[in-house]
């Protein structure tokens, strides 16, 4: 198996990981605060991956560390909006609308570095808009708060994706994303403690969670990612994760016996095909499949 292959497949497990984190999260409300979850997840997360990269983190220049602290803070409010978004939420609408970020990333783009989206993106878009809409708009056309927190969501992580490029050149990116992890456990640790009574799992059943949430979807995920990057393509970085929203809709079907409305499958649908036509090129995906 070539590195690209190996770099596919780990990014497929990657997005498993992070559909199954939504249902997890939500399992983890129900007995700690936001801020604390957030807290004890990149804490955790922090440590086993300290353990792992120690000797190049320790020999880190304080570039990397400055870096990680301005992408930690975009980090640490993104992750606490997202709990609140899929505490209030059902986790199968939290991972679709949350798959806007690929959608978000050149609009931003356009708007702050006047980089044009072309209309394929711009199509996208539109799509994007009509399955939100019949995704989570009710009867009397209102968005529910967790739906516009997971969207706000998508919208802070697209802007640390675009800071993440911007930042990563000449900066050692193992290092800086486990100190972006100790940094956001830091942030939410103190603001836990000011705003919440901070608390340990209470159970068997919110450990699991947490120590899942900790080891899979952000020590395990966030390295992975960064060092997968290097040996794949964009296109099919943006396509296997497009597959996240499947992924937490199927695991929210059967194990949180979540189930949408006919208005909201085709929604779903729509949604997921406007974040394929705008992040995804046809044509040289299509040429590399024909190859």
């Amino acid at each position: 198996m070539n590195k690209q292959k190996q770099a596919d497949l780990m990014l497929f497990i990657v997005t498993l990981f992070w559909g199954a984190s939504y249902l997890l999260i939500k399992i983890s409300l129900d007995y700690m605060g936001e801020i604390n979850l957030v807290a004890l997840r990149f804490s955790i997360g922090f440590i086993l991956s300290f353990i792992i990269f120690y000797k190049r983190i320790l020999k880190v220049d304080f570039k990397t560390v400055k870096y990680a602290m301005i992408l930690s803070s975009i980090l640490f409010v993104d992750y606490i909006i997202l709990n609140y978004g899929i505490k209030y939420s059902s986790v199968t609408n939290a991972g679709f609308i949350n798959s806007l970020t690929v959608i978000f990333i050149p609009v931003l783009s356009a708007v702050f570095f006047k980089q044009k989206p072309e209309k394929q993106v711009m199509l996208g878009i539109f799509l994007c808009t009509i399955g939100i809409g019949l995704l989570t708009i009710n009867g009397r056309f209102q968005m529910g708060f967790g739906d516009l927190m997971c969207m706000l969501n998508a919208v802070l992580y697209a802007a640390h994706i675009i800071i993440t490029g911007k930042l990563t050149k000449g900066a050692d990116s193992v290092s800086l994303g486990v100190l972006q992890l100790g940094f956001v456990g830091l942030y939410s640790t103190i603001f836990s403690f000011i705003f919440e009574t901070p608390t340990l799992p209470p159970n068997f059943k919110c450990w699991i969670a947490v120590i899942v949430l900790s080891i899979f979807c952000t020590a395990f995920a966030f390295v992975v990612q960064t060092t997968s990057q290097q040996y794949t393509s964009a296109s099919h970085t943006g396509l296997i994760f497009t597959l996240e929203p499947v992924f937490s809709a199927v695991i929210a079907f059967f194990f949180a016996g979540e189930v949408l409305t006919v208005r909201g499958y085709f929604g779903a649908v729509i949604l997921l095909a406007g974040v394929l036509l705008g992040e995804v090129d046809l044509k040289s995906l299509f040429n590399n499949i024909s190859n």
